[in-house]
């Protein structure tokens, strides 16, 4: 390097390195390269095991491709007629702002890994990779159109798992 571009650099220099640790952060909040090292157990009871016996309404395996992820998604009505959606053996890899949403089952873009502009219900922010965990419904859901499960990294639009819901 000629000595113009050197002193440049030096005389620049704590402004670079200030940019570069900003840059660094960023990157570092936006794609949580920890989460790949850390995994979350949940393991909750089902919401409703003291008020009598849940009736299972849909149910359906939940499965991905480029995000392992494994186990049964079910949708259970219980005596009061709220409705409850449980993750049970449930297995995925983890990430940042990942979602549980109930969604369109013939949506086509359900195949894809990457996605955008689903027609969704949120659920909830994934609880744990995990183990065995509930979600309330909002009680204006209509589960018939709504008729699938996925877990949806909403910062990267990244669909980890799906589960198609069919009656029980």
């Amino acid at each position: 390097m000629n000595d113009t571009k050197i002193s440049w650099i030096r005389r620049y220099q704590p402004l670079l390195i200030v940019a570069a640790i900003v840059l660094l952060l960023g990157a570092w909040w936006a794609f949580r390269p920890e989460k790949l090292f850390i995994n979350q157990t949940v393991n909750e009871s089902a919401p409703f095991a003291s008020g009598g016996d849940p009736q299972p309404e849909y149910t359906g395996k939940l499965e991905g491709n480029t995000h392992h992820t494994s186990g049964r998604a079910t949708i259970y009505k219980s005596d009061d007629n709220k409705r409850y959606l449980r993750l049970s053996d449930f297995s995925t890899s983890n990430g940042p702002d990942v979602h549980v949403v109930l969604v369109h089952a013939d949506d086509k873009v359900l195949g894809q890994e990457i996605v955008e502009g689903l027609d969704t219900v949120e659920l909830g922010t994934l609880k744990g990779n995990h183990g065995d965990q509930n979600y309330p419904l909002p009680d204006a859901t209509n589960v018939d159109k709504y008729q699938a499960v996925a877990i949806y990294c909403e910062r990267f639009h990244a669909l980890f798992g799906v589960a198609k819901l069919e009656k029980f």
